[in-house]
């Protein structure tokens, strides 16, 4: 199933002052809770915790839930999306946030703790994943898959390497070292940026894609916020980390070449294009996606990550709970919310979907 452009007109960029304002301040939540629907209330304390790269859009919608629905208490903790997934399995949380589906040797523990029920990956976060850099004098670096994958696996280590260079004509490029950046903990961030790098030739990228970081040399940094502060911090370092980080930070972010051979600026209008060609590769309520990392749409940006909730399909004890809150996030109302945050807005098509799912939990 082909998804539906995605409605960008709010625009993805995100100026740091807003998002600090949005997710850090104590004044009324965007439009102040008012488009959550009291009908959907639920009271009672759920413990989540999982994916960093939706921690800014959770600190807004539960702001917001929050602020309507009295007795209702989310908390949410960004362990990261393989230290959520583990806690779901373990049964410390209710619901967890990952980046990515379940696996397939994760699907059947999840299920588990489902009495009667499944497991479900529901996406609800859009979010392109930048490629950061900090470069003085370098603006609009271009880099493809193949020498990406060179520079994440040690294989190019100046920053003057004739490879850059040819894919930089003209650009003043140092002879300094260069230092990668990668995420010490698992993440759904790490496992997409390493599905678009394994899309390269494989004697450039040998380390397929997973959560935990496998490739050898630069440096680990916990967390999406850890990622962006290191780069943000250190010259001369490079790595990958979610719009909404990258922009807070205002860190300088690549042209990616996409399967076009275009080198392509991250944008909402791009990375649109490029979620318009994922495909819904789950069953029933369960809504896996498939994203083209390959893209030969024209303008498209390759590298985005759909973030999931896995919940119960039934049998949670916070049954009730988790979907009065998934009800307003899968909600127009609150995918509208995204657009000031530095993510994007679900497609229709699978927005009312998530919505159909989240009215089946039980």
């Amino acid at each position: 199933m082909k998804l539906q452009r995605v409605g960008y007109a709010a625009g993805i960029a995100l100026t740091a002052t807003l998002a600090l304002t949005a997710c850090g301040s104590d004044n009324e939540a965007a439009g102040g809770g008012e488009n959550v629907s009291s009908e959907n209330c639920v009271a009672g304390t759920i413990q989540a915790q999982g994916s960093s790269a939706q921690k800014n859009a959770m600190d807004e919608w539960i702001k917001a839930y929050q602020g309507q629905c009295s007795g209702a208490q989310i908390n949410y903790n960004p362990t990261g999306s393989g230290a959520g997934i583990e806690a779901f399995i373990n049964g410390t949380a209710d619901f967890s946030g990952s980046d990515s589906a379940l696996k397939e040797d994760e699907q059947p523990q999840a299920d588990a703790k489902c009495a009667g029920g499944q497991a479900l990956n529901l996406p609800m976060v859009t979010g392109p994943i930048a490629v950061v850099y900090n470069l003085e004098g370098v603006d609009g670096l271009q880099l493809s898959a193949p020498l990406l994958a060179k520079i994440f696996s040690d294989k190019i280590k100046t920053w003057n390497d004739p490879a850059i260079a040819a894919e930089n004509q003209g650009a003043k490029l140092p002879s300094s070292a260069i230092q990668a950046v990668h995420r010490a903990d698992e993440s759904g961030t790490t496992d997409n940026f390493t599905k678009y790098l394994s899309k390269s030739d494989e004697a450039d990228w040998t380390y397929g894609n997973a959560k935990a970081w496998k490739a050898p040399g630069g440096v680990g940094a916990t967390k999406s916020d850890g990622v962006a502060s290191q780069v943000k911090s250190t010259p001369g370092t490079i790595s990958y980390v979610e719009l909404s980080y990258a922009e807070n930070s205002d860190l300088s972010m690549a042209k990616i070449k996409n399967g076009a051979g275009e080198y392509t600026e991250l944008t909402g209008e791009s990375a649109g294009k490029a979620v318009e060609g994922a495909k819904i590769v789950g069953t029933g309520d369960d809504l896996k996606l498939e994203l083209d990392y390959t893209t030969t749409e024209a303008g498209a940006y390759p590298i985005v990550l759909v973030t999931y909730e896995i919940v119960c399909s039934k049998g949670s004890p916070k049954a009730d709970a988790i979907k009065g809150f998934l009800t307003y996030t899968s909600s127009e109302a609150g995918q509208k919310e995204l657009g000031d945050l530095g993510y994007a807005p679900l497609p229709e098509s699978v927005r009312s979907k998530v919505e159909a799912s989240v009215a089946n939990i039980s």
